[in-house]
C-alpha cells in the first residue's frame, strides 16, 4: 500500500520550498521538540530536575501561606528519606489511580466495539458526504468545544472521531486528531453547557468570595452567557487558523503506510451494501434514543440514585460516573450496528473487539506509568502551591488599572498552567487569593472566574505536563511512529496563541460594553 498524501483541491499543501517564514519556524519547533527523548524517558528526566529544584528550594527555607488552609507550606525535598519511602510505597497507587488511566481503559472498551463494527466510519461518511474539506474543520472544532461536557472521556471519544472525519474527506487523519484535541483542550472551558467543572469552579469561588463578603454566592451559571458566545467564536477561530496556517503543513502529517492501512481496515465494514447500511444506521439511532430515554427516565425521580445530594443533577452520580454510561452507550450502538450489518456474527466478536481496542492504546498505558510517577513526585514536593501563591502575590503588589491587571493576571496564570495543568487544582490554589483581592478592587467574582477560564485553557494544548497532551501524542503515534512532542506542539502552538488573543479581545469588548457574564452576574 502506497503512502497516502492528504491534499485536496480546496486546501493545497505547498511544496517545502513555498513555505513562509512562519511555517519554517514551526518546522524548527517540530524538529526541536522531536529531538527530545521519547516522552516516557522525558518524564523521568523531568522528575530528576524537579527533585534537584525541590532540594534547592527546601534549603532556601521558602515558606508561603496555603490560601485553602491558612497553614505555612514549604517545598519538600525529593532527595530525602521521606520522599523515597513515600514515593516508592505509593508508586502502584499513583499509577492505578491516575485519572486518565481508568477513563481511557473503560471508555475504550465501548468505543472499540463501535469503531470496529464500522459505525464511526459509516456515520462520518454519511454526515460529511456533503461537506467540503474546509467545512469539516469547523464541524470537528464545534464537536470538540461542545464535547468537553463529557469530561476527560471527550478525548477518548472525539480524537479518534476527528481522525475518521478528516479521512472521510481526504484530509490527514492526524490533523483531525489535532483539531479535536485542541478544541477540547484549549476551548473546552467555553462550553455553553453546565458541566461538573462549572459547579466546582463556582463552589471554590464562593468560598473565596465569602472571605470578603459573607453573603456572596457564585453560581455555576455565572459565566453562561460569555462561555456560550465564546464557544462559537473559538470554534470559528480554530477553523480559520487550521485553514490559513496549519493546512500549509498538512503534508507533514502523513501516516506510516502500514499503520494507516491497519487503521482503515479496523473501521471499514467490508461487503455492506448501501441499503443494509442505511437500515442499520436508522435502527442504531433508535437504540441510541431508547438508551438516552431510559437514562432520562431514571433521573426523573428526585430520589433517583443517579442524582446527587438534594436531587442535584450537575453534582450527581450520573455526572461522576459519566464514563460508565458512555461505555455502555458505545457498546450498545456498536453491537446493534455490527449485528445488523453482519460485522458482528457472534458473541465472541464483542470481547475480541474490546481486546483489540485495549491493544491499540498499549503505548498510552506505558506512557501513563511515567507520567503518573512524575506527577506524584511533583505534587509531593509542594512546588505547585508555592508557584501559585507567589504568582498571586505578584499581581496583588502591582496595583495596575483593571484591564492592565486583567492582562497580567491572564499571562501569569497561563504561565502557571504550563506547570500546573489541572484546572481545578490551580483554581483551588489561586482563587482564595485572587477572588478577594479583585473584589476589593471592585471586580465581581464571576469576572475573576471568567478571566481564569481564559488563562487556564489555551496553554493546556502546548505543554507536555498535561496528561491530555501526552494522550494526544500517543494517539498520533498510532498512525505515525515518529510523531512526538514537537509534532503536536508545532501544530497546536499557532492555534493556542491566536485563540488566547481572540478570547482576551472578546472579553475586553464584553467588559467595556458591560454585558452580564451570566444570569444575575454583572461583568463589573
Amino acid at each position: 500500500m502506497s503512502t497516502p498524501v492528504y491534499r485536496t483541491q480546496e486546501v493545497q499543501a505547498p511544496e517545502p520550498g513555498e513555505e513562509g517564514r512562519g511555517s519554517r519556524i514551526l518546522d524548527l519547533v517540530e524538529r526541536a521538540g522531536n529531538a527530545l527523548p521519547h516522552p516516557f524517558w522525558l518524564f523521568w528526566i523531568l522528575g530528576g530536575v524537579v527533585a534537584l529544584v525541590s532540594w534547592v528550594l527546601n534549603l532556601s527555607g521558602l515558606r508561603v501561606e496555603d490560601p485553602s488552609s491558612g497553614d505555612l507550606v514549604g517545598v519538600r525535598s525529593a532527595l530525602s528519606v521521606d520522599a523515597v519511602r513515600d514515593l516508592l510505597t505509593g508508586a502502584e497507587e499513583s499509577f492505578v489511580t491516575f485519572g486518565p488511566l481508568g477513563i481511557v481503559l473503560m471508555v475504550m472498551l465501548g468505543v472499540a466495539v463501535a469503531e470496529r463494527s464500522g459505525l464511526f466510519e459509516a456515520l462520518a461518511r454519511r454526515m460529511l458526504s456533503g461537506l467540503s474539506p474546509r467545512s469539516v474543520v469547523l464541524g470537528v472544532a464545534l464537536g470538540g468545544v461542545l464535547g468537553k461536557f463529557l469530561s476527560d472521556s471527550a478525548y477518548v471519544v472525539l480524537i479518534p472521531l476527528g481522525a475518521v472525519a478528516f479521512r472521510a474527506v481526504g484530509r490527514s487523519p492526524m490533523l483531525g486528531m489535532i483539531v479535536a484535541f485542541v478544541s477540547i483542550n484549549a476551548a473546552g472551558d467555553a462550553n455553553p453547557l453546565i458541566a461538573p467543572g462549572d459547579a466546582l469552579f463556582a463552589s471554590v469561588a464562593t468560598e473565596a468570595a465569602q472571605l470578603v463578603g459573607k453573603d456572596v454566592v457564585v453560581r455555576a451559571t455565572d459565566n453562561m452567557y460569555f462561555t456560550t458566545v465564546s464557544a462559537f467564536v473559538l470554534a470559528a477561530t480554530i477553523a480559520l487558523v487550521v485553514d490559513k496556517i496549519l493546512a500549509k503543513r498538512e503534508h507533514r502529517l502523513t501516516p506510516d503506510p502500514d499503520l494507516e492501512e491497519a487503521a482503515a481496515r479496523q473501521v471499514v465494514a467490508a461487503g455492506v451494501d448501501d441499503t443494509t447500511e442505511l437500515r442499520a444506521l436508522k435502527l442504531t439511532g433508535v437504540a441510541a434514543l431508547g438508551y438516552a430515554a431510559l437514562v432520562v427516565l431514571a433521573m426523573v425521580p428526585g430520589s433517583s440514585p443517579l442524582r446527587g445530594e438534594g436531587g442535584a443533577i450537575v453534582e450527581s452520580t450520573f455526572m461522576d460516573a459519566i464514563a460508565v454510561f458512555l461505555t455502555v452507550f458505545f457498546l450498545l450502538v456498536g453491537t446493534v450496528y455490527g449485528r445488523l450489518t453482519g460485522r458482528i456474527r457472534g458473541s465472541r466478536a464483542i470481547p475480541e473487539f474490546m481486546a483489540d481496542g485495549v491493544r491499540s492504546i498499549a503505548p498510552l498505558l506505558v506512557l501513563f506509568f511515567a507520567v503518573s510517577q512524575f506527577l506524584a513526585l511533583f505534587k509531593w514536593t509542594n512546588i505547585s502551591t508555592v508557584v501559585a501563591v507567589e504568582g498571586a502575590d505578584l499581581l496583588k503588589q502591582l496595583g495596575a488599572p483593571p484591564l492592565v491587571l486583567f492582562t497580567l493576571l491572564i499571562v501569569v496564570i497561563a504561565l502557571m498552567n504550563l506547570l500546573i495543568t489541572s484546572g481545578s487544582a490551580l483554581w483551588t490554589l489561586v482563587a482564595p487569593a485572587l477572588v478577594p483581592m479583585l473584589m476589593l478592587l471592585g471586580t465581581h467574582p464571576a469576572t475573576t472566574m471568567a478571566l481564569y477560564r481564559i488563562a487556564d485553557s489555551c496553554t493546556n494544548s502546548i505543554t507536555p505536563m498535561s496528561t491530555s497532551f501526552m494522550l494526544c501524542v500517543g494517539y498520533l503515534q498510532t498512525l505515525r511512529r515518529k510523531a512526538g512532542i514537537g509534532t503536536l506542539v508545532s501544530f497546536t502552538l499557532p492555534v493556542a496563541m491566536i485563540m488566547l488573543v481572540v478570547w482576551v479581545l472578546l472579553f475586553f469588548a464584553w467588559y467595556l460594553l458591560g454585558i452580564p457574564l451570566g444570569p444575575g452576574a454583572p461583568v463589573r
